[in-house]
């Protein structure tokens, strides 16, 4: 039984991912730390194990196995290195970090330390999206010249995201950039394992002034510019509806495939013989795939087990520098 502590709860994605954990009955919730009271009542209704304010003292409990960590993308940076040099693995939830130099030295910890670093992409565990990845990696698309992720809603807060959850995506520091952080790292990430760090990053950040009291941008969009491709990752924090949110697309020389989003998203493959797209199945995936915590205690019990390209550390880090890149070039 793997004993597994939790550090920070102030980024929503936190919740799901204890309940499958505890789902899985494999790992005992030894126990969560984070500043704020009405957290860490919502952690005491829900799992077992201790709530403490003290990250320190969550730390220094005996015969650990892992962290989950789940603080602002800046705090994160920190907690990560310090749970890696206690010789825990780490789950760690997207972008990794809020700088590209906290995702080089969490990086560096693990590697030092010799413990598995594994950052959670919420779109990895979309069979459709594996499988178009796949295909792309096998040559089944030919050269792929082009990769388009798209992110957005209409707001962390109209999308009723906690208190604090807002408070430190809406500050610069805690968060790294606004909307430009928090969703243009999917495609970040997903060009990385694709085709690599580009030659350039640049792109625009804009506050449309639909939320006035916002004062980071509110929309954003990268151009990645390889050799012989391109990439674009796009993010709004003013949507209406659902239309493209989420939503793929990977063009390749004999092929293009376009991958809707969520577990049940279809994956649609044009071709000249098929230049509308048809749908296409998704082989079995192995159960190890289904969530987070199912890959990420594979990937603990299981050394030899390569953890999902996208949410290996060193992809992480490098769509790091592409953020950071593209927040260099839209000041």
């Amino acid at each position: 039984m793997h004993r597994i502590i939790t550090l920070g709860l102030h980024h929503d994605h936190v919740w799901s991912n204890l309940e499958e954990l505890a789902a899985t009955g494999r790992a005992e919730l030894v126990g969560a730390a984070d500043a704020d009271a009405e957290l860490l009542a919502k952690y005491r209704d829900r799992f077992d194990g201790e709530a403490t304010t003290s990250y320190d003292e969550l730390l220094s409990r005996d015969g650990l196995t892992a962290a989950y960590i789940f603080g602002s993308n800046k705090l994160s940076e920190d907690l990560t290195v310090q749970a890696c040099e206690r010789g825990l693995h780490c789950l760690v939830e997207k972008p990794m970090a809020a700088t590209l130099a906290g995702a080089e030295r969490m990086l560096a910890a693990a590697r030092a330390n010799g413990v598995r670093l594994m950052i959670n992409w919420p779109f990895t565990w979309w069979p459709q999206l594996r499988h178009g990845i796949y295909m792309a990696q096998a040559g089944e698309l030919g050269q792929v010249w082009q990769v388009r992720y798209r992110a957005a809603h209409q707001g962390p807060v109209e999308l009723g995201c906690s208190r604090q959850f807002c408070e430190w995506l809406y500050d610069a520091e805690l968060n790294g950039a606004g909307a430009l952080m928090d969703y243009c790292c999917y495609g970040a990430v997903l060009a990385d394992v694709l085709l690599g760090r580009p030659e350039s990053v640049t792109g625009l950040r804009v506050r449309t002034g639909l939320k006035p009291a916002l004062s980071l941008e509110d929309n954003a969009i990268l151009v990645l510019k390889y050799p012989h491709a391109l990439a674009t990752t796009e993010a709004s924090w003013t949507q209406i509806g659902h239309l493209t949110s989420y939503s793929t697309t990977i063009y390749g020389s004999t092929g293009t495939v376009h991958i809707e989003p969520g577990h049940e998203g279809r994956i649609l493959h044009a071709t000249a013989e098929h230049p509308d797209g048809i749908t296409l199945t998704v082989p079995p995936q192995p159960d190890h795939l289904r969530n987070a915590s199912l890959h990420f205690l594979a990937a603990i019990e299981d050394p030899s087990l390569t953890i999902h390209p996208l949410c290996d550390a060193e992809h992480g880090c490098n769509a790091q520098w592409i953020l950071e890149e593209g927040i260099r070039a839209t000041a």
